[in-house]
């Protein structure tokens, strides 16, 4: 082509996504496809990475709170022959930290997942109300863009053996679940029920996300300065090896992004989200709230339930929680006689 260099068309090639819809789109071998993993306390987030990258652990091996991670974290596997990064966020989307901390979180997110990841993976527990899972989403709109969740974003659903049985995913969402419905919806109608045995249609699908965008992945000014950023200190880690007479540069993209932590995020004081209850009560709740959804019919008694949970729990805080549930029960029992 006139006016193109050899460099220009191979820069061109490479960036090419492919029209064929066959399987999922694939980059070339030597280029990372990332995945940003969001989530609450208890949301499944460490199955979800063993899941995609073929850990051994699986969702029924999990019966208590998860462990919080603390800080932004990065795993890798080779997966059909290319490598897949997937960035595991801290929960200060959805607890109240200092500001600095929660900037420093979404620096290191940016610097892990730059040049820009190619999905935004939100786990949502199929049985959990989605308050905060909500909050997430308006956060990561506010960090990196409307359009990191209106196009390249998706919900991972999880703890699907809290699905109800013989009962669909989408019939699930449709006539029970319109706040789950509206989580979907604001991710551009794109989810995933997470398995332990189709982690590769979950990449087929970011590859069609990808594909439906037309840009190899997403990227917004944050990660823009991110990718910068990480480029400066490689070519800084790999001065000072070779000063210091080590000529390789194995691992200094890692150690580059894991240094860029102090990237200007606006709007730090808006995204603190404050909730009272630590992780082990949140979780506790979530699971009795649950358990009440999944099992509709085994309780017949609202003001029986409800005292069951009390005595659990026991104290005050159990008196507390036995009257909430007890009223939770009331009016789920009440919505499901009004729609049958």
């Amino acid at each position: 082509m006139e006016g193109t260099t050899p460099q220009d068309e191979t820069h061109q090639e490479e960036n090419k996504i492919p029209e064929s819809t066959e399987g999922a789109w694939k980059e070339p071998k030597e280029r990372e496809l990332r995945l940003v993993l969001l989530g609450s306390v208890g949301a499944g987030k460490s199955t979800a990475v063993d899941a995609i990258l073929g850990g051994p652990t699986s969702e029924s091996e999990r019966t208590g709170p998860e462990t919080p991670v603390t800080t932004c974290q990065k795993r890798r596997a080779t997966l059909a022959g290319r490598q897949v990064a997937v960035v595991d966020t801290p929960d200060c989307l959805c607890i109240e930290r200092p500001a600095e901390d929660v900037r420093r979180q979404f620096s290191l997110c940016a610097a892990l997942s730059a040049p820009g990841p190619h999905a935004f993976l939100l786990c949502v527990p199929v049985h959990r109300p989605s308050n905060l899972e909500l909050q997430i989403l308006e956060t990561i709109e506010k960090v990196f863009g409307p359009e990191a969740v209106a196009k390249h974003a998706m919900v991972l659903f999880t703890r699907m053996d809290r699905l109800p049985e013989d009962v669909s995913l989408d019939e699930y969402l449709a006539t029970e679940r319109a706040d789950l419905l509206e989580l979907v919806q604001k991710c551009g109608d794109r989810h995933h029920p997470l398995q332990t045995d189709n982690a590769e249609e979950l990449l087929m699908k970011v590859g069609q996300m990808a594909k439906d965008t037309g840009t190899p992945f997403y990227t917004c000014p944050l990660l823009k300065e991110a990718e910068r950023r990480v480029k400066e200190k490689e070519e800084e880690i790999l001065r000072s090896r070779r000063d210091g007479g080590e000529d390789y540069s194995e691992g200094i993209r890692a150690e580059a992004e894991r240094s860029v932590d102090d990237l200007v995020v606006e709007g730090i004081a808006d995204l603190c989200v404050s909730t009272p209850d630590s992780s082990f009560l949140r979780w506790l709740w979530d699971s009795v709230v649950g358990w009440l959804m999944w099992f509709p019919n085994m309780v017949r008694g609202s003001a029986l339930l409800g005292s069951f949970v009390g005595l659990f729990v026991g104290g005050p805080l159990g008196g507390a929680m036995g009257a909430t549930v007890g009223s939770v029960a009331t009016e789920v029992g009440r919505r499901k006689r009004k729609t049958k």
